[in-house]
């Protein structure tokens, strides 16, 4: 069932890369909402992260959502791959390729929920012909490829967008820079998935889960208080 509510994902991008499965089952059982996983290709970002055999073996780890951002061009071709490796979300981003309509089909027709994510010089009204094929849009609050990086205000492009959506049953999720002091300008705006990476692993560690607790229900407070 499709609800509007605040969903945090952390973005294992920001976890020990030598303990990922247990770095995945500390924040599900901190109250992660989603697991998010960037994949990057070094080609259309700057950076070189998970490919589909590394995604299939978190899997097995991830009870809740796995929310697979593909910073990847092209796509295609990789899509099968991804469904494969269990993705339950597969986002694409529409400056990736010249036809994210036919990616978006193959992605849902792959079995996934199908995602569409923009950078952040690229407008809302880029999606305008694609919301009936869309499950997710993923609001670029930094250019992609890095981590930790500088908070870049998008209000008005998530305002826009969740009155383009409508009563459609679409999420509005952000990637970059959310924190206890950026989650609730995004929340009142209009998004509910709220991708976070530094700002959920900073402070803990397998041995060490309860600060991820404290980060993730820090998140979630501050944009649930701007509802």
């Amino acid at each position: 069932m499709f609800e509007h509510k605040i969903k945090i994902a952390p973005s294992i991008l920001s976890a020990d890369f030598a303990n990922f499965g247990q770095e995945i089952q500390a924040i599900e059982a901190q109250g992660a909402d989603w697991v998010h996983v960037d994949v990057m290709d070094g080609h259309f970002v700057p950076n070189l992260t998970f490919g589909p055999m590394a995604v299939k073996a978190f899997r097995p780890h991830v009870k809740t959502v796995m929310d697979v951002h593909l910073m990847i061009s092209p796509v295609d071709q990789y899509i099968d791959a991804y469904a494969d490796a269990g993705a339950d979300v597969l986002t694409a981003h529409i400056e990736a390729g010249p036809h994210i309509h036919r990616t978006l089909q193959a992605i849902k027709g792959a079995g996934m929920k199908a995602g569409v994510a923009l950078n952040p010089g690229t407008p809302a009204e880029s999606v305008a012909h694609l919301l009936d094929l869309t499950d997710l849009i993923c609001v670029m609050t930094v250019n992609p490829g890095f981590g930790g990086q500088k908070y870049i205000d998008m209000t008005a492009k998530v305002r826009a967008l969740r009155a383009m959506i409508g009563d459609r049953e679409i999420h509005i999720e952000i990637d970059g820079g959310m924190d206890p002091s950026t989650a609730p300008l995004m929340a009142e705006a209009g998004a509910d998935v709220l991708v976070a990476g530094s700002a959920v692993f900073r402070g803990g560690s397998v041995q060490n889960p309860e600060a991820y607790g404290d980060n993730i229900r820090a998140i979630r407070a501050a944009a649930e208080g701007a509802l």
